[in-house]
């Protein structure tokens, strides 16, 4: 995946960073939501931004970094 284009958007939600189950979009890293909050909750993924009440995002980068941290530990 070329970062190029992907980091043209600067936030992504999780909805994009995660699979999604409604749309059957697979997102930047294949898991579901759920383990994508655990992951930042325990601090190993990176850190959200709330952005208001109903509304998180995290930095593109950021998850691009940290799917390409996964891969190098799983190759």
């Amino acid at each position: 995946m070329s970062t190029e284009i992907v980091t043209a958007c600067v936030y992504s939600r999780v909805s994009e960073i995660a699979n999604n189950r409604r749309t059957g979009k697979p997102g930047i890293i294949p898991v579901s939501p759920a383990t994508w909050w655990s992951w930042c909750k325990s601090g190993k993924a990176p850190k959200p931004i709330r952005l208001s009440a109903g509304v998180t995002v995290w930095r593109t980068v950021e998850v691009i970094a940290f799917a390409e941290s996964l891969a190098d530990r799983a190759a």
